[in-house]
């Protein structure tokens, strides 16, 4: 995926000063309708499927900084915690990332979408939760970041997730929940 990434800044350049739209499958799944969504923002899409907080850390220098991106929308967190990455170590990595990226873009600006709870991993929800509020606080440490909790639009009445914003699979969000979404980050 970095390397089609890579490939396809070849042959066409992509915008200074834009949105990079960047993390695991919830955000590589956006990529057909996110610039409509998020429209008159310039964004570029750049999820990878199964991608982590330390991928994202990772592949920084690659697939982050050479966009120059004047804010960066950020989902990562809910595989780290699937694959049994302690909540300490995602908000260490995040912390990494946060610093290699404002070493070289000062004034960036980064928005967090908070690891989402959904139908097929709701047994680990609480060790989602605690991610959430290590990375909230985080967040809450430097005015030129934004943590956005997606949970309470993705739940319903009774704490669970709503059935109906949710692919056959149970993991990965339909039309229905990127909707949701667009309306929490604008």
């Amino acid at each position: 995926a970095i390397q089609a990434f890579e490939a396809a800044d070849t042959t066409q350049s992509q915008p200074r000063n834009a949105i990079l739209c960047i993390g695991s499958s919830s955000m590589k799944r956006w990529h057909a309708d996110i610039k409509d969504d998020l429209a008159p923002l310039t964004v570029i899409p750049r999820g990878f499927g199964g991608s982590t907080m330390n991928d994202l850390l990772y592949y920084t220098d690659r697939i982050v900084l050479p966009y120059k991106p004047r804010a960066i929308l950020i989902y990562e967190g809910e595989n780290d915690t699937a694959h049994g990455v302690a909540s300490e170590k995602v908000a260490t990595t995040f912390r990494a990332f946060l610093k290699k990226v404002h070493r070289e873009l000062p004034h960036c600006r980064i928005y967090l979408i908070s690891p989402k709870p959904s139908i097929k991993r709701w047994s680990i929800w609480p060790k989602i939760q605690k991610t959430n509020t290590l990375l909230a606080a985080e967040c809450a440490k430097d005015k030129r970041l934004t943590y956005i909790d997606v949970s309470p639009i993705m739940l319903d009445s009774e704490g669970q997730p709503k059935k109906h914003i949710f692919a056959k699979d149970n993991l990965h969000m339909n039309r229905s929940g990127y909707e949701l979404w667009t309306q929490t980050i604008e």
